[in-house]
């Protein structure tokens, strides 16, 4: 056996159906193509989303509010987070590399500093934004809250 003798595993190609060459192929006149209706034209293309003229579901659900383009989207972290790693890490600082590099954070996120829980270290937090309530935790403890 060489590469002049190979061929196909028999029954695994098979010819191309010849449609639309003539009455005498069997496959002429409307040539698969049942008779009349939009199916049958030459160019047809059916819109996304057509139903066979039954009003389309995009149509028939209703339609309420609206997608807000200038919202602004912040990651929250609370307190009670930040206290956890500057135990377990004795950061004094954190900005938002530091929440990056252990996970709490993604890289384009901006952040937000939330009240919740209780801080017992004074830290210096740099973030996007801060909650009244963080800021006043955060300042209590002697820390600096540092809008970015």
């Amino acid at each position: 056996m060489d590469l002049s003798n190979l061929k196909p595993a028999k029954g695994s190609v098979k010819k191309e159906k010849r449609i639309g060459r003539g009455q005498g192929s069997g496959k002429g006149g409307t040539s698969t193509r049942g008779h009349k209706g939009a199916k049958s034209r030459s160019g047809f293309s059916r819109k996304i989303g057509f139903e066979g003229g039954q009003m389309p579901l995009y149509r028939r659900v209703p339609k309420f509010g609206f997608k807000n383009i200038n919202r602004v989207e912040y990651h929250g972290i609370n307190i009670d987070t930040l206290q956890k790693l500057a135990e377990e890490k004795k950061f004094n600082a954190i900005d938002p590399e530091i929440l990056v590099e252990n996970g709490l954070a993604s890289k384009k996120d901006l952040i937000k500093i939330l009240g919740r829980g209780e801080l017992k270290l004074k830290l210096e937090v740099k973030a996007h934004a801060f909650s009244k309530s963080a800021i006043q935790a955060i300042e209590a403890q002697g820390g600096v809250a540092t809008k970015i």
